[in-house]
């Protein structure tokens, strides 16, 4: 899957990250902190995490690090393409940003400095929902177990994204029903 090279999250690590993506109360503070600690940790140029949005087939990004605007900014990221991790549950791994047909936007990532990929389905059960996208500014090189243990925080991270999601649906009902007039309620 990936060139060996020396492992850099052993288990403390993965517990400090499990336990604040299992108690984290503010969902943008979490994603922030976990980009952050994924490009700090491995030493790579960016990170991005983002949410499927099944009815305009895009992927939106919620956070990132060590990206600019201009790339954050270089048109939408449509999901219809069956070999994307979204579609295939796995994850991918792109070697060469410029000469990969799988790179929507080669210019782009060009101009940004990004050599390489890595995008880490993250799932709910066995639903991809979202994708986290490592940025590599050289070839890739990073340990297998080390992807393993990132896959299986995706997959924490999916939990918590459903759960918000469902936290978020519940409250707007409830608006709706305080919001009906008294009448409607007594009967």
């Amino acid at each position: 899957m990936a060139e060996t090279s020396e492992r850099k999250f052993y288990l403390k690590q993965f517990k400090a990250i499990s336990n604040a993506i299992s108690t984290y109360e503010d969902f943008n503070l979490l994603v922030t902190h976990l980009v952050e600690g994924v490009c700090r940790t491995f030493k790579i140029k960016g990170a991005s995490i983002m949410i499927l949005d099944e009815v305009e087939k895009q992927l939106f990004r919620v956070s990132n690090y060590g990206i600019s605007e201009n790339y954050l900014n270089k048109g939408p990221v449509f999901t219809d393409q069956k070999y994307r991790s979204l579609a295939t549950g796995k994850v991918e791994i792109i070697n060469d940003m410029q000469h990969d047909a799988r790179i929507q936007y080669p210019d782009a990532a060009k101009d940004e400095g990004i050599v390489s990929l890595i995008a880490i389905p993250i799932k709910y059960r066995k639903n991809p929902i979202g994708e986290m996208r490592l940025y590599f500014d050289q070839p890739m090189s990073m340990h297998e177990e080390d992807i393993e243990s990132l896959c299986v925080l995706a997959n924490q991270l999916g939990l918590v994204i459903e759960n918000n999601g469902l936290k978020n649906f519940v409250e707007q009902i409830k608006m709706a029903i305080d919001s009906l007039p008294p009448r409607m309620l007594r009967s």
